[in-house]
């Protein structure tokens, strides 16, 4: 498994999209760090966008999951972008190998 940072834009266009999926959004991420497929999350403190860390087979899995986020299907996120990640130090490099 590899470690992936997606990080969410908030354009101020879709305030009221992201206003409305935001339970289900929080739902879903939690169903995610559950399975351990989510690693950590949460929002810029300045409301721009948010950080997501992913942990799994390939960047196309990343996709597919992220793609199923209600944010994102709701239209709240008006960009993204998937990178991936080697955590050498600190508690998420244990998901590593």
């Amino acid at each position: 498994m590899s470690i992936f940072a997606v990080e969410y834009v908030y354009g101020p266009e879709a305030e009221d999209a992201r206003t409305e999926h935001r339970p289900k959004h929080r739902e879903w991420l939690a169903a995610q760090a559950e399975a351990e497929v989510l690693l950590a999350s949460g929002p810029y403190t300045d409301g721009a966008g948010a950080l997501l860390i992913f942990r799994a087979a390939d960047e196309a899995a990343v996709q597919a999951l992220v793609a199923q986020d209600p944010m994102t299907i709701g239209g709240g996120v008006t960009g993204l972008k998937i990178s991936g990640w080697n955590p050498v130090i600190g508690q998420l490099s244990r998901f590593v190998g």
